[in-house]
């Protein structure tokens, strides 16, 4: 197997920590987007969606997107779990990784997309261009707010965001906090000391360098 990926991509970012955190090992073949690789032919033909990360299989199959990467190698390497072991876990994990996801890390990029000179013509990832909405971006701002508002109401319950475990639904949501952090400076408010104490101990892990 190998992961064709990018060090500036947070999608890619994700399932790198979820390696680190599964002890699993394979080529990383870079991709890069600065130079707009992911449009290439030879890319093209690996992932037609023409974004990061794919995941390659020795029989050449080629997995896209976050949740069917991490679901193959969930299963291909179910310990530790990741993902929840009884049914109610996984649903638990499940429901929470989603939403760190969409109100989240979707939030997130949707705000950059919409906003960054750079990714004018190109407010979507994919293969179609799609102009930039500038009201997306305040709309966007607003949405972290409440990602964070909401945030720090689980965490006051929990150790973890699926419970006592950590799970993706954790590593989707310090990778959202850093994204925001990083480009747009939306960082965790200072008055969210559960979130806060949270981010703290889960950024110590070895997996978060990746």
């Amino acid at each position: 197997m190998k992961l064709y990926q990018s060090s500036g991509s947070p999608n890619s970012r994700r399932v790198r920590i979820y390696l680190a955190e599964k002890g699993i090992t394979m080529p990383l073949v870079p991709v890069d987007l600065g130079a707009r690789e992911q449009f290439s032919d030879a890319y093209a033909a690996i992932n037609p969606r023409r974004v990061v990360p794919t995941l390659v299989l020795d029989d050449g199959t080629a997995i896209a997107e976050v949740p069917a990467i991490i679901r193959y190698l969930e299963e291909a390497y179910p310990n530790p779990p990741l993902l929840g072991s009884s049914p109610k876990e996984k649903a638990t994990v499940t429901m929470w990784e989603r939403r760190m996801e969409l109100e989240g890390f979707a939030a997130v990029m949707e705000t950059v997309r919409n906003g960054a000179a750079g990714l004018k013509g190109r407010a979507i990832a994919g293969p179609h261009g799609y102009d930039q909405i500038p009201e997306l971006v305040e709309r966007g701002r607003r949405r972290i707010a409440d990602f964070y508002g909401d945030l720090e109401n689980r965490l006051v319950e929990v150790r973890f965001l699926a419970g006592d475990q950590f799970s993706v639904a954790d590593i989707t949501a310090v990778v959202t906090i850093d994204f925001a952090t990083k480009a747009l400076n939306l960082s965790i408010p200072a008055e969210s000391a559960a979130s806060r104490r949270w981010y703290d101990s889960v950024i110590l892990r070895p997996s978060m360098s990746s």
